[in-house]
């Protein structure tokens, strides 16, 4: 088995997610007592989420190529990184480190891509659904149609995320927002609505709607318990 190590903090609350999922995963493909072999940075997020709302991406950058080295270091034998949003440095993160870096939006498109989706609809953060970094990945590498909602909803969706969501709080009001915005990115063509932050398989399930999710935490947490114990 390697080692897998995940960076994570951003926030905690959905780094909970990815420890179980990792641990949960390799006991149902070993049995037994098994565990996955972790290595785990965790950083303070309050910092970075202030370097993130002044556009400091350089400064984020820093902060987090510092905290891959340390897993590396620690015995990490590859690097998953526990956010969407984050991954807008991943190159600065690889170009620091020596051990491969599992991209969240590489194992969400192999998902939809094995579910024979075209067109997706992305929520997340401001950046993630403004930004070129995590779409544009999509549409160059993998072929896939991103649509996202307007700009009134994208206010709504980021807001919970950082005014609720990473403050561990789940409320019905923003669950109903968040379902009438997945219908309406359906409603614009959306085989499948990519929940492209980690917090908000936390507030919205499948249960929730007919329209088909991919909780990225889930997807990247399986991508890693694979990695681990399949790859030489």
């Amino acid at each position: 088995m390697k080692t897998i190590g995940l960076m994570g903090g951003m926030s905690w609350e959905s780094t909970v997610g990815y420890y179980r999922n990792i641990n949960e995963g390799v006991k149902s493909a070993l049995g037994g007592l098994h565990s996955g072999q972790i290595v785990m940075h965790s950083v303070d997020f309050e910092p970075i989420k202030q370097l993130q709302h002044q556009g400091d991406w350089a400064g984020t950058a820093t902060i987090l190529a510092k905290a891959a080295q340390s897993i590396q270091a620690a015995g990490a034998d590859f690097l998953v990184i526990c956010t969407n949003t984050m991954h807008i440095v991943a190159p600065e993160i690889e170009a620091a480190i020596d051990i491969p870096i599992l991209h969240i939006a590489d194992a969400t498109a192999e998902v939809l891509l094995a579910e024979g989706v075209g067109t997706v609809g992305l929520l997340g953060t401001a950046f993630t659904m403004e930004e070129d970094f995590y779409k544009g990945r999509l549409a160059e590498k993998f072929g896939l149609k991103v649509v996202t909602p307007n700009a009134a909803d994208r206010k709504i969706v980021h807001d919970v995320i950082y005014q609720e969501l990473c403050l561990g709080s789940f409320q019905d009001a923003a669950r109903q927002e968040y379902v009438r915005i997945i219908d309406d990115l359906a409603a614009q063509g959306a085989e499948a609505v990519i929940l492209g932050c980690t917090e908000i398989g936390m507030l919205v399930s499948q249960a929730d709607t007919k329209v088909m999710l991919c909780d990225t935490t889930d997807i990247h947490a399986a991508m890693a318990v694979e990695y681990a114990l399949t790859t030489k």
